[in-house]
């Protein structure tokens, strides 16, 4: 499985609110969503938890560290202050 985002790359995390459609298990933090980041590393490719959580057959998908400035985030720290997140990658889009 080919990573479609580098280290280094700009990403945007989907604006998508999947749980307000019924019931589901989203491991892509709600503060994040709608959110610019960058691509830290890519980890590897993984079973979909979202579809582990039903015990539906789980397509393995690229998971990719993801850092984003935490002042941006949280309107508090310092710039250096950054948040290193897992997320997969069909919640990311290029920025």
């Amino acid at each position: 499985m080919t990573p479609r985002f580098a280290p280094g790359t700009p990403v945007l995390v989907k604006n998508d609110w999947p749980e307000e459609r019924g019931p589901c298990h989203i491991r892509t933090p709600h503060y994040l969503r709608g959110r610019s980041g960058r691509v830290e590393r890519v980890l590897g490719a993984f079973p979909n938890p979202e579809d582990l959580a039903f015990a539906r057959p789980a397509e393995k998908r690229v998971l990719y560290h993801v850092v984003f400035d935490q002042p941006a985030i949280f309107t508090d720290g310092v710039p250096t202050d950054h948040l290193l997140v897992e997320i997969f990658e069909h919640w990311l889009e290029a920025a």
